[in-house]
């Protein structure tokens, strides 16, 4: 028989993690105070929203039994993405840059969920603190809000792993050290190191330290949101291009495999067919649109470079689903809006802070339908399918083949429900895709030249819960909302 939900200990859990939330606050109201901003009021206000009502819960939580099971896993993990979204867009509303509360919703939570859609058309006239704070929203939510805290916090008294496990990404979770505290701590370490490394280059490549601060948060964590209006594409700077492709790709990868790089255990980083083919599509998409768009009349060195960079550059934006742009790829022939739209399917790496379907189950997918045309050649053969040299159970290809199912159910109810709200065909479909994906921008008047301002207010709606879905891999949010779940 189940049993009923731990509610205390998932009051003292929450109330912890809101304690965290206003620690971040009190770090905008530095940034403030450096850049002489009116704006300190406000984060201080949402500071003492945030820590009276975590401290609240928490004395509402004390003496938990450390008891926790799935169920509390991921009731816990969907209510804190909710709430730290609800307590996040504080600033927003509270200092008027943003003063309707659907746009301070889907901005927040397009942050945490690193999607990188954005309801703003005057970026560049908002005060440091708030774009420092839509950029740390990225940061908190790009390695998992949960998982940083359980770095930071292991004194909640319990074993994390179903939170952590609700919280993950992909089919299989890597576990880099017997306690799952230890883990956190271990990616945690990864995470900032790709933080400050890029920082550091966009620095020396003619960013202030603000905008190379802010923009790296946003790369890590495989977000989009930027200080600039016309996103990386202000600087016009190929240095600074070539960088934030380097590092868009480098969030693309599963944060387990830098863990074997610097243990100098190589074998398991080159042998990873996740890798290797995370690569090669981002190669073979490049390649495909540089001759897509290549003007052979034009024939010249530097043209073909700029091309070539530019490709590049959208086709880790869109695989990584960091959603950075430097050029309208809208603008390009038709044919490219579709490859653009299978990499916002495909996504990166399981274990990375990108969204997207994720390669391994994109690959795991393609074998067994290989093996499937096998089998009706050979039926009485056996064809297992194999990962990394491991022959896979047949629930693990069940649950991958579910979720990809489920994934295009998805984007079709999505795309009919905001269809129904008034918005376009194309809007409709991409605007689901790429939100569900965490990528950013779309196609139409959603696309990278525009904003997600115009999205009737149903429509902020939707999409803020598709972003949330996607980002926590469609289970984790979907199962709590089932009869069942709730059953004692």
């Amino acid at each position: 028989m189940n049993r009923d939900f731990n509610w205390r200990l998932i009051r003292k859990l929450l109330g912890s993690l809101l304690i965290i939330e206003s620690l971040f606050f009190v770090l905008c109201i530095g940034i403030a105070l450096i850049y002489k901003e009116h704006t300190w009021i406000y984060f201080l206000e949402s500071t003492l929203i945030a820590s009276i009502t975590g401290i609240a819960l928490l004395i509402s939580g004390r003496n938990a039994s450390s008891t926790i099971g799935k169920r509390e896993g991921s009731l816990i993990v969907t209510l804190t993405w909710i709430i730290f979204s609800a307590v996040g867009m504080l600033p927003f509303l509270l200092s008027g840059a943003i003063p309707r509360v659907e746009d301070a919703f889907f901005e927040t939570m397009s942050g945490f969920t690193t999607t990188g859609a954005s309801i703003l058309n005057n970026i560049e006239e908002l005060p440091h603190a708030i774009l420092f704070w839509r950029s740390t929203t990225h940061w908190i939510g790009g390695l998992g809000i949960i998982v940083i805290s359980m770095a930071l916090l292991p004194v909640f008294g319990f074993s994390g792993i179903q939170v952590f496990s609700a919280e993950a990404t992909g089919p299989t979770k890597d576990k880099i050290h017997p306690k799952i505290s230890e883990t956190a701590k271990r990616l945690l370490l990864i995470y900032i190191a790709l933080t400050l490394s890029e920082t550091v280059l966009l620095k020396i490549a003619g960013m202030t330290w603000f905008d190379a601060v802010c923009h790296s948060f946003s790369t890590i964590a495989t977000g989009g949101f930027s200080t600039k209006q016309a996103s990386i594409g202000y600087y016009n700077s190929p240095f600074i291009e070539y960088i934030v492709i380097l590092f868009m790709i480098f969030s693309g990868v599963n944060f387990s495999l830098y863990y074997f790089f610097f243990k100098l255990k190589f074998a398991k980083v080159i042998k990873n067919e996740e890798l290797r083919t995370y690569l090669a599509v981002i190669v073979v998409f490049t390649v495909i649109i540089t001759l897509t768009n290549f003007d052979f009349s034009a024939l010249s060195l530097s043209s073909a470079e700029e091309l070539l960079r530019e490709s590049l550059f959208i086709v880790s934006s869109t695989i990584s689903t960091t959603g950075f742009v430097i050029v309208d790829y809208s603008l390009w022939p038709t044919f490219t809006w579709i490859l653009v739209l299978v990499l916002m399917l495909i996504g990166s790496s399981a274990g990375s802070t990108a969204g997207g379907m994720k390669v391994i189950r994109v690959l795991l997918t393609a074998k067994y339908s290989y093996y499937e045309f096998k089998r009706l050649i050979h039926p009485n053969a056996v064809f297992p399918v194999r990962y990394n040299g491991h022959v896979l159970q047949e629930s693990v290809i069940a649950r991958v083949l579910a979720f990809v199912i489920l994934y295009f159910i998805l984007i079709v109810v999505g795309a009919v429900a905001l269809s129904f709200t008034g918005m376009g065909f194309i809007e409709s479909l991409t605007g689901q895709i790429t939100c569900l994906s965490n990528v950013g921008p779309g196609l139409g008047a959603l696309g990278p030249a525009f904003s997600f301002s115009e999205v009737p207010v149903l429509g902020k709606w939707i999409l803020s819960l598709s972003m949330m879905i996607g980002r926590l891999e469609l289970f984790t949010v979907l199962v709590v909302l089932t009869p069942v779940f709730w059953k004692k």
